[in-house]
């Protein structure tokens, strides 16, 4: 009896290493896949604020699509590929996300003014600007602050101030435990998305995840990429974090001093209740536009079709 639970124990203890070297393994095998996924494909420049990554893509008239929380140049031109057919797609990275700079005061206004470095280094004068969630910060900044550079603006999905919205609803404890400790680890990170998707879906991308099930294959690939796209995270955490901290409870900006023709885009389900900001710059932005969706979550899950094209469809009258 004695050695059959010695050989019972031995087994366990054995099928647990094999178990851990194998997801070891697996995770090592997408790390470097994610890792691989950036290399070659961005350039540099030095901004006033210190290097500066971006990317381009696509043809036509200029665009500059600024990433939101968790993202880079790669989500940037992700989420701006419908409007590459006819538009010359310019995808920064950030302040702390992927290969720029994180400097000493990473505000969207000293973003939007080294969205001006990247200009002048390009040699485009004037630019629409698109601005997803948390980089709607530093696109309205740039709409303040450098009129004569900003030719029109959009806020999609906006993590910006709204008058009187009562504040965010706090994470459930299992979100929370993401966003403490899976943003901070490369493996945590990825094994939350191996085995609890739908609550990464949920507490990062700010989506229901049965919109997500009910969707088509294409669609639900789409999303998941987004969320599996933001590994490596700890070649992100500086720009997460400020993130967090600038777009949980963001600050008023004069946004009622913007001249440029302006749209501000949502979805009534948006779990980061991003609606409240997008009426409010309608609201406040003289002859600003609204565009609401009723459903779709944070990333517009079904609705990619619709929204680019009310994006096309508005750059097309106010920049082309």
């Amino acid at each position: 009896m004695q050695r059959r639970q010695f050989l019972g124990r031995g087994l366990f203890a054995a099928a647990a290493l094999v178990a851990g070297g194998l997801t070891w393994r697996s995770f090592s095998s997408d790390l470097s896949r994610a890792r691989a996924r950036t290399l070659g494909r961005s350039q540099t420049i030095e901004s006033r604020f210190g290097r500066m990554e971006y990317a381009q893509a696509g043809s036509g008239p200029p665009v500059l699509m600024v990433h939101g929380t968790g993202g880079g140049f790669d989500q940037g031109l992700d989420f701006a590929a419908p409007l590459a057919a006819r538009w010359r797609i310019i995808a920064p990275s950030r302040f702390g996300y992927l290969r720029s700079a994180f400097p000493d005061e990473p505000s969207s206004e000293h973003q939007a003014d080294a969205f001006v470095d990247l200009l002048d280094a390009l040699g485009i004068e004037r630019v629409p600007i698109i601005g997803g969630s948390a980089g709607a910060l530093p696109a309205l900044q740039f709409a303040i602050r450098h009129p004569d550079r900003c030719s029109a603006v959009v806020a999609m999905v906006p993590a910006a101030h709204a008058p009187g919205r009562p504040p965010v609803e706090p994470p459930d404890p299992l979100a929370q435990a993401i966003i403490t400790h899976a943003l901070k680890s490369d493996f945590l990170f990825w094994l939350g998305t191996s085995l609890n998707e739908d609550a990464m879906i949920r507490a990062l991308l700010a989506t229901d995840p049965g919109l997500v099930k009910a969707a088509g294959p294409a669609e639900q690939a789409r999303v998941r990429a987004i969320l599996r796209n933001i590994l490596p995270v700890s070649a992100r955490a500086r720009g997460l974090l400020n993130d967090a901290r600038l777009a949980y409870e963001p600050a008023p900006m004069p946004i009622e001093r913007i001249t440029a023709p302006t749209l501000a885009l949502s979805l009534e389900d948006d779990r980061f209740q991003t609606l409240a900001a997008a009426q409010h710059i309608a609201r406040t932005v003289p002859s600003a536009e609204l565009a609401v969706f009723p459903t779709g979550g944070h990333v517009w899950v079904g609705r990619e079709a619709e929204v680019f094209q009310t994006v096309d469809r508005f750059l097309s009258r106010h920049v082309r």
